[in-house]
C-alpha cells in the first residue's frame, strides 16, 4: 500500500501536473507553427526561390517499379527508398521558429520576473523602531 501511496502523492504534485498541461499545450502549439511553416513561410520562400515546394523534393535512391509514378507519395507506396530532403527542410524550418519563439517567451517571461523581485521593495521601517534598532545595536558594542 505504501507504494500506491507515494504514487499517488507523486502524480498529484504540483509540477506533475504542471508539466502535463505544458505537453498538452506543447503539442496544440507545435500544431500552429506547423501551420504556420507549411502554409504561410515555406509558400513564401518557395516563391523568393522560384516557386519550389519544399515538401516534394527528394532523390530517389532505388529503381521505381514500372507503372509508379514519378512523385514522393507514391514511390513511398511503392516501397521505393526515397531521400526526402525537402521534408526535413521544413522540418528544420519548423524548429527555428518554434526555438525562436520560445526564445522570446522566456525572455518575456524572465522580464516580467525581474519586476515582479524588483517591486515588493521593503518599506522603511517607522523612525520609532529604527530608534530602537539603533539603541540596541549600539548597546551589543563593547
Amino acid at each position: 500500500m505504501s507504494v500506491l501511496k507515494e504514487f499517488r502523492e507523486f502524480a498529484v504534485k504540483g509540477n506533475v501536473i504542471d508539466l502535463a498541461v505544458g505537453v498538452i499545450i506543447g503539442a496544440a502549439f507545435g500544431k500552429i507553427v506547423d501551420s504556420l511553416v507549411g502554409d504561410i513561410i515555406m509558400p513564401l520562400v518557395g516563391i523568393v526561390f522560384g516557386k519550389l515546394d519544399f515538401s516534394n523534393l527528394y532523390v530517389v535512391l532505388g529503381t521505381a517499379p514500372a507503372g509508379v509514378a514519378n512523385t514522393l507519395a507514391d514511390l513511398k507506396k511503392a516501397g521505393v527508398p526515397v531521400l526526402a530532403y525537402g521534408n526535413f527542410i521544413t522540418i528544420a524550418v519548423n524548429f527555428v521558429i518554434l526555438a525562436f519563439i520560445i526564445f522570446m517567451m522566456v525572455k518575456q517571461i524572465n522580464k516580467l520576473r525581474k519586476k515582479q523581485e524588483a517591486a515588493p521593495a521593503e518599506a522603511a521601517p517607522p523612525e520609532d523602531i529604527a530608534l530602537l534598532r539603533e539603541i540596541r545595536d549600539s548597546l551589543k558594542r563593547p
